[in-house]
């Protein structure tokens, strides 16, 4: 599929297969949601640690929308903790990391807020600061990054401590 522009600017849809590739996340469907200022991910098991001076946090995630088969332990530097309205309008206080996405060939830093999805349609939101100035949204449209295949593999992982 050709790869639409405008202003130079890449055009993806309402939904995107992403890569998550500091959190050996090799693919998660997430959900573009420009009414979000932060990005979100499911994850659950969170624990705050210490390497030295840096506060760390562990988790796990299940990659898969609707599936528990699928389970990576990873973890990742703790940048701080937010205060965010979940779709309930309720205000939770969320864990925030910094990650590196992967989209339609482009690869940067995001923030990632850390929360229980159990209940969501998709397992992360694409916030409109992840996005902006990089993409432009296309409302009837899903997946201009492809179709991930599903396959029969078994994801579960642990990521070394550095």
């Amino acid at each position: 599929m050709k790869i639409e522009t405008t202003n130079k600017l890449s055009v993806i849809g309402w939904r995107e297969w992403v890569a998550l590739p500091d959190l050996s996340i090799p693919s998660v469907k997430a959900k573009v949601d420009t009414g979000a200022r932060t990005s979100s991910l499911h994850a659950y098991d969170i624990e705050e640690f210490r390497i030295g001076k840096r506060r760390m946090v562990r988790f796990v995630v299940h990659p898969e929308q609707r599936s528990l088969r699928d389970t990576i332990h990873t973890e990742a530097q703790l940048s701080d903790y937010r205060h965010v309205k979940n779709s309930g309008g309720h205000a939770e206080r969320r864990p925030v990391i910094l990650s590196e996405i992967e989209l339609l060939g482009q690869r940067w830093e995001i923030e990632l807020t850390l929360t229980r999805r159990d209940v969501m349609g998709f397992r992360m939101l694409l916030g409109r600061q992840a996005i902006r100035n990089r993409f432009v949204v296309h409302p009837g449209r899903s997946y201009f990054n492809g179709k991930r295949l599903v396959g029969s593999r078994k994801i579960s992982r642990k990521k070394k401590t550095q």
